[in-house]
């Protein structure tokens, strides 16, 4: 499922991040990898902060639907 779909305050893990190659590595360089663990903190107008190692990322709707949990 796609993290735009989590609760918020759960913890899941990342199954995998889709996209086009730019995309992914973008995505990867902000610490969402495969085995990586994400919570969503908030979401917001469809944008979403999310805790990714130990740090808060905002991202749009778009780039969450990218990434699998």
């Amino acid at each position: 499922m796609p993290l735009s779909f989590a609760k918020t305050g759960e913890m899941n893990s990342i199954k995998k991040v889709g996209g086009k190659e730019d995309t992914k590595r973008f995505l990867e360089s902000l610490g969402f990898v495969p085995g990586g663990h994400v919570t969503v903190v908030s979401q917001n107008n469809g944008n979403i902060i999310v805790d990714v190692k130990e740090s808060r990322i905002a991202i749009s709707r778009e780039m969450a639907n990218k990434i699998m949990i």
